[in-house]
């Protein structure tokens, strides 16, 4: 039991070392653009992880403005205090945020919705919390068929590592579906809003980084554990299933499309 905290705080040092730079981080202007932060906004991140996110719209608002990431995993938490004090960081549930009702000049949700137990409750609070006049952003992965190289990792964790590793890799591809998505968002109570599909890249340095990104940061997070040899029975597999998308220099690169839903509050 006195592990568990140190096991949090290691996957998610994992995943801030092993995914952010690969994947996220490019995300993050599309995301804060589309909300407007800028100097002397009050920023709220639902789902904040390590923080990429809140870390860069700290950076944009200054000293008038202040920056708020709130996520349910204090290993997430804990590390982005690490990497940013100057945020406000806060444990919590997204279906019941600790905030009062328009609150925030910005809420934005980075590749989180598709995690939160009850999505119609987290919108609705998201909504909830935002001022009148300003913007909800939400980025969601497109669907898992459209980004090249996951459904590869997703059929090699199904064959060596069973069905709840490739579950938790094909869980942040569900909301994938723009109809699924708007459908969603209306039942929230979102009767206007703009969902547009942008072309992100995956760069990892190598197929080994890439899935082991998966195994030893991602699954952690989703509760899934596995063991040094099966790991690296993985790894071996993964050169060959992958190796198309190596490029000259030995990176691999990749299609990683992604929704943004842009909701004036």
């Amino acid at each position: 039991m006195s592990d568990e905290p140190d096991a949090a705080v290691a996957a998610a040092w994992a995943y801030e070392g092993l995914h952010v730079n690969a994947l996220f981080r490019q995300w993050v202007e599309p995301v804060l653009e589309a909300a407007g932060v800028t100097t002397g906004t009050s920023v709220l991140d639902v789902g904040c992880g390590t923080g990429v996110v809140a870390r860069e719209a700290f950076g944009r608002v200054g000293q008038t403005g202040s920056v708020t990431g709130l996520d349910i995993g204090p290993g997430m938490l804990a590390v982005a205090e690490i990497l940013e004090p100057g945020v406000r960081w806060a444990e919590g549930d997204a279906g019941e945020l600790p905030f009062d009702d328009n609150e925030f000049d910005a809420v934005v949700s980075q590749f989180g919705l598709m995690f939160f137990p009850d999505r119609v409750r987290a919108i609705r609070e998201m909504l909830r919390c935002a001022r009148p006049g300003s913007r909800v952003v939400v980025a969601v992965w497109d669907a898992l068929d459209h980004s090249e190289a996951y459904p590869i990792a997703v059929d090699l964790l199904s064959r060596w590592a069973g069905p709840a590793a490739a579950d938790a890799l094909r869980a942040p591809f569900v909301l994938g579906d723009t109809d699924e998505l708007r459908d969603l968002f209306e039942q929230a109570g979102a009767s206007a809003m703009s969902i547009d599909t942008e072309l992100g890249t995956a760069r990892f340095p190598s197929v080994r980084s890439m899935v082991e990104a998966d195994l030893r940061g991602w699954l952690p997070v989703m509760g899934v554990f596995l063991d040094d040899d099966l790991i690296d029975l993985i790894l071996a597999e993964a050169d060959d299933a992958l190796g198309q998308y190596v490029t000259v220099d030995g990176e691999m690169v990749f299609d990683a499309p992604a929704h943004i839903v842009t909701i004036p509050a």
